[in-house]
């Protein structure tokens, strides 16, 4: 779907009545208290089953019913989005249930654009590379394994079948028993992303980018807490190795976390690096949240292995203020918040155009 017809649509909008709305799922929950505080009526889009979680913080204030994901590209639906003057804001099941939003007429926030290159790693190395980032060492086949990796996959699987391998063998002998458990497809195993392992501690840094003001912001870090790879810390060493445990890196939650404030510099930069490159990729470049999934070693070197073109559900940490949202904003201030925020700012100041996709 080009931009002219979304822009085309989006000037039929009654600007004084815009709603925001989101699929009901990963961090939907931050970005409709975020509209709410905003002064945004909110729709939540959402699986009969899952209801409850939005009935339980009442952050909905009307719903529309779906029996899967795909379903908002439904023509019915996506009218009855554009009669409420509805603006989606996109999240991580929009790239893991949904994928190409070219059939999506609906105004999205951000940069529908990035979002398609965040689900192609081999993109996302591209511009990860171009932005002058230092990134992990990959593997175009197992065969050239020659130490320890991490194998992921395409698009946003939370983690889901990722595994640690230091050979060849070590590589199918796991990648069988994921595809027995169900965690991963054949076909997965195929295109599978094959990454140096740094041993480190992981941050994620939380950014979001405002045409209103023209700066990066860095918004929340965090850091997520991993299925049974951070739960195998509670079995005692000799137990480990007499039981043939397979490792999940599935994503339970999140912590929140500061840095030592001199390792702000790297994450900073990389950020501003990143939106400069991203408007060459795709006009207008980075709008709104995008995260830097970061390492730093034992020598303070930041290595990003990852980037999210869209908010985190990590950023949930934030709510209702991360200590860098506050310095910055002297309020409470927290994803969901924030990209209300710039769309009420957009609206008020005729830029509604610069921050939709």
């Amino acid at each position: 779907m080009g931009r002219e017809k979304i822009l085309e649509m989006l000037n039929s909008y009654d600007k004084n009545k815009i709603k925001i709305a989101t699929l009901g799922s990963h961090s939907a929950l931050n970005i409709l208290r975020g509209a709410k505080d905003e002064g945004f009526e909110t729709i939540c889009i959402c699986r009969d089953n899952e209801k409850i979680i939005y009935n339980s913080f009442d952050v909905a204030d009307s719903f529309i019913s779906i029996n899967d994901f795909s379903d908002l590209l439904d023509k019915n639906l996506q009218n009855q989005l554009i009669d409420n003057n509805a603006i989606l804001i996109p999240h991580g099941s929009f790239n893991a249930y949904i994928g190409n939003l070219n059939n999506l007429v609906v105004p999205v926030f951000g940069n529908r654009e990035l979002m398609l290159w965040e689900t192609d790693r081999e993109r996302q190395r591209k511009w990860l590379l171009d932005a002058n980032l230092k990134l992990p060492e990959t593997y175009e086949k197992p065969e050239d394994i020659n130490g320890l990796v991490i194998v992921k996959y395409p698009g946003a699987k939370g983690g889901m079948g990722y595994f640690l391998a230091t050979d060849e063998e070590d590589f199918y002998s796991k990648s069988e028993k994921m595809i027995e458990k169900g965690f991963i497809s054949r076909e997965e195993i195929k295109n599978a992303h094959i990454q140096k392992y740094i041993v480190g501690a992981n941050i994620y840094f939380s950014f979001f980018y405002s045409p209103v003001f023209n700066r990066v912001e860095l918004i929340a870090t965090d850091r997520r807490y991993e299925s049974n790879a951070d739960g195998i810390g509670r079995i005692p060493a000799d137990l480990q190795l007499k039981i043939d445990l397979l490792l999940s890196y599935t994503v339970m939650g999140n912590f929140p976390v500061v840095l030592r404030e001199s390792l702000l510099v790297q994450a900073l930069n990389a950020a501003q690096r990143v939106v400069e490159v991203s408007k060459k990729i795709a006009y207008p470049g980075m709008v709104g949240p995008f995260c830097l999934e970061a390492v730093f070693d034992e020598n303070n070197v930041m290595t990003v292995f990852e980037i999210s073109a869209r908010i985190v559900a990590g950023t949930t940490v934030g709510i209702p203020a991360s200590p860098y949202s506050y310095l910055l904003f002297g309020e409470n201030m927290y994803m969901g918040r924030r990209i209300a925020r710039e769309v009420r700012l957009a609206v008020e100041k005729d830029m509604l155009d610069s921050v939709i996709y």
